[in-house]
């Protein structure tokens, strides 16, 4: 008998039944060994209709911010590197010690400041505005950003400081200009990108496609006695086949409870409950999505958390309306699981954190849906819905899907887990 062959039973007679494990992932083992086959060598990429974003959409965004500015009365922003600078320039920078910036005046275009050595580097991703200033090894790259603000009539005002700029590039900055007054840039940078634009929508949806058919993949392929890293690594293959970067956390067992999981080595055995939480980036556009199983049959009690979970979840979903405070999302997954008895609160067992969380270029952006959030909900916002319920000592549930706010109301990224046989919808 081949090595494959051999293998493949072994998978099958791990869930006790193989059959279970086709319902669950939609998948069938195969009988005829001609047909077997690993599932990763079937997948193909589904990234060759992805439009990245283009430099008209990004000087869009800049007036946009500008428009921002202007209502906020911030005469410019500072960007180091990181998701905002890619956001509104299309550069990516590894950042260091050594300061590499974009600034955004209130007017005017784009300007950058880099060391010496990296201009022409630099020079070679710029595609919005054109100007670079430079400073060498022995200088201050303190006095090359103030000159900047000085040269834009910028002796007085409000400079806006993106909230990831480290701190000792703003400390620099405001030594040496300590007659501006420094402020947070969040009124700009955040209120441009929590409001996604149909593009960006569009990228976010192949990613979320990507890792769900990830996940489809990893489901079918798994066996008794595999580890999380096994079965994460299967998943991360999946998502590099089908033409992106991503991958998972994976727990079992006990360790589910656990929402970001355990460090504790584990190996799959029957009657386990399976977490997997991941995604991946198209064009930096990011998924995130959680589907737990049972590996082997349920039993009552998992089953009917399983079953709590996807009420609760459901109830955070209709609550996403338009005009509503995003707290409402919160509210009433929370009041689904509070009401069976768990909690209350972020008490345990119960749900121990917030029900979601704002995501675009980054896996976690601003808009999370937790009480005290008032900020209204608004065509283009998009978050997760992830109401876990955690049971130290048992297991811990979670389904997590990612909506979007339209014109029409809420909408999903991904089709919903519809029961422990159909998790994939």
């Amino acid at each position: 008998m081949s090595s494959r062959r051999k293998f493949i039973q072994k998978s099958a007679l791990g869930l006790g039944a193989s059959t279970l494990l086709s319902s669950v992932a939609g998948y069938s083992f195969p009988t005829n060994e001609k047909k077997i086959s690993n599932p990763l060598d079937e997948l193909q990429p589904l990234t060759s209709d992805v439009v990245p974003i283009s430099v008209d959409e990004r000087k869009a965004r800049i007036e946009k911010a500008q428009r921002l500015m202007a209502e906020n009365k911030i005469d410019a922003i500072y960007l180091d590197g990181g998701t905002s600078m890619k956001y509104f320039t299309g550069i990516e920078w590894w950042n260091s010690e050594r300061m590499m910036s974009a600034i955004i005046p209130a007017k005017g275009d784009v300007k950058y400041v880099v060391p010496h050595f990296e201009e022409e580097r630099l020079r070679e991703l710029i595609t919005i505005g054109s100007e670079v200033r430079v400073w060498e090894e022995h200088e201050s790259p303190y006095k090359v950003v103030t000159g900047i603000f000085a040269d834009a009539g910028i002796k007085t005002g409000r400079i806006g400081m993106e909230e990831q700029v480290r701190f000792f590039l703003f400390d620099g900055i405001r030594k040496e200009a300590s007659q501006l007054e420094y402020t947070s840039a969040n009124p700009v940078t955040a209120a441009c990108r929590m409001i996604k634009s149909k593009h960006e929508i569009e990228l976010m949806q192949k990613a979320s496609d990507i890792t769900l058919e990830s996940f489809k993949v990893a489901v079918s392929m798994l066996k008794e006695g595999m580890t999380q890293q096994e079965l994460g690594g299967i998943i991360s293959q999946a998502h590099s086949k089908l033409g992106a970067r991503g991958g998972a956390m994976v727990s079992f067992g006990t360790y589910t409870a656990f929402p970001h999981g355990s460090k504790t080595p584990q190996k799959l055995k029957q009657g386990d409950v399976v977490l997997m939480d991941g995604g991946c980036s198209v064009e930096g556009y990011a998924s995130d999505i959680t589907r737990t199983l049972v590996f082997g049959e349920p039993t009552q009690r998992q089953r009917d958390i399983w079953n709590l979970e996807k009420a609760s979840q459901a109830a955070g979903f209709a609550a996403a309306k338009l005009g509503d405070p995003c707290e409402n999302v919160d509210i009433a997954a929370r009041k689904v699981i509070t009401d069976a008895g768990f909690g209350p609160g972020y008490k345990l067992p119960g749900l121990p954190h917030r029900t979601g969380h704002g995501i675009g270029m980054d896996g976690h952006e601003w808009g999370n849906m937790v009480l005290g959030n008032k900020q209204p909900l608004v065509p283009g916002m998009c978050f997760s819905i992830e109401p876990t319920i955690s049971i130290y000592g048992e297991f811990g549930i979670r389904l997590e899907d990612c909506a979007y706010m339209t014109e029409q109301g809420v909408k999903w990224f991904t089709g919903q887990a519809h029961s422990l046989e159909k998790i994939f919808g």
